[in-house]
């Protein structure tokens, strides 16, 4: 699509998002990511397959939904470059319906809010919902810490990945990288039984996520850039792309964070406010981000 169509398609988008959130489940397309890899998984992903082959049925399941996707995506770009009125409106709409879908604003910000409680069982509740970790014995500061944790990463996973790679690739670009993530989300454990199986979604997240990662950090650190950046050269290479905005976070909003057995930052681990200072903290990066965005394709316009 031309510039200026990609730029309204991308406001409205935002704006959609803004609104009302993500979609409901039954016409979420991120909802039927990953359904081949489900199948594959529950069929073929047995103990008693070699490493070898659990890691090509992995790959195959990845490379066929990408295929799927990126076909379904260039067939609307492929109709909107009809003269037919009704065609090239209805493309239209599912240009931005597909791209709301690959990111994720209101929603992250929603879910994190609900850990701003003191009742510790509705707090491992609802940390639960955004987080892999067991969170049954954990104690309100590392709750809040694992909240925040969450917040900071998927900045990075859930806002600049997705539009990074619209800007570069248009909407394929985007639903390739909301197809991978999703897999990696879903598959990329370190386990007995997706160790092989999510290998390559695992390392394909990791591959698309190292400029997203790092740009997010940089965004983070202008609200605080000395305290930030003290925290990204010394924490940022624990994990190759997560712990760049999360560092970030951390050192902006001067707080710990701890995941018991994995890693420790620095610094008090966070109390109930630090979650509303955390999301106001999100609120202003989210506002950079789309800024610089939006700027960036009325510069390539001009």
């Amino acid at each position: 699509m031309n510039l200026s169509e990609k730029l309204i398609v991308l406001i409205f988008a935002i704006a959609f998002d803004l609104l009302f959130g993500e979609y409901s489940s039954h016409f979420h397309p991120v909802v039927y990511m990953g359904t081949l890899g489900k199948l594959i998984d529950d069929r073929f992903n047995k103990t008693n397959l070699s490493n070898t082959f659990r890691f090509l049925f992995g790959a195959f399941a990845l490379l066929t939904e990408i295929a799927f996707f990126l076909s379904f995506s260039y067939i609307v770009l492929m109709l909107s470059q009809t003269k037919v009125s009704i065609i090239w409106l209805l493309s239209f709409f599912l240009k931005i319906y597909i791209l709301k879908s690959t990111f994720s604003i209101r929603s992250l910000y929603e879910h994190v809010s609900r850990c701003y409680t003191d009742d510790v069982q509705l707090l491992r509740k609802n940390v639960s919902f955004i987080v892999s970790r067991d969170v049954s014995k954990l104690d309100n500061p590392h709750l809040y810490s694992a909240a925040i944790e969450s917040l900071a990463e998927n900045i990075s996973d859930s806002v600049t990945g997705p539009l990074f790679y619209y800007l570069l690739f248009d909407l394929p670009g985007a639903v390739m990288y909301r197809v991978v993530n999703t897999y990696d989300a879903i598959f990329g454990y370190r386990n007995s039984k997706y160790e092989w199986f999510g290998k390559f979604p695992a390392r394909f997240d990791d591959l698309l996520n190292l400029i997203p990662s790092r740009l997010t950090a940089l965004f983070i650190s202008f609200f605080n850039p000395v305290s930030a950046w003290k925290y990204i050269f010394k924490y940022g290479a624990i994990k190759l792309n997560a712990m760049y905005p999360m560092s970030a976070f951390a050192g902006v909003l001067g707080i710990g964070f701890e995941k018991i057995g994995y890693y420790k930052l620095d610094g008090r681990l966070p109390e109930k406010e630090d979650v509303k200072r955390a999301l106001n903290l999100y609120v202003k990066v989210i506002a950079l981000i789309l800024s610089i965005t939006v700027v960036s394709l009325i510069w390539i316009k001009l």
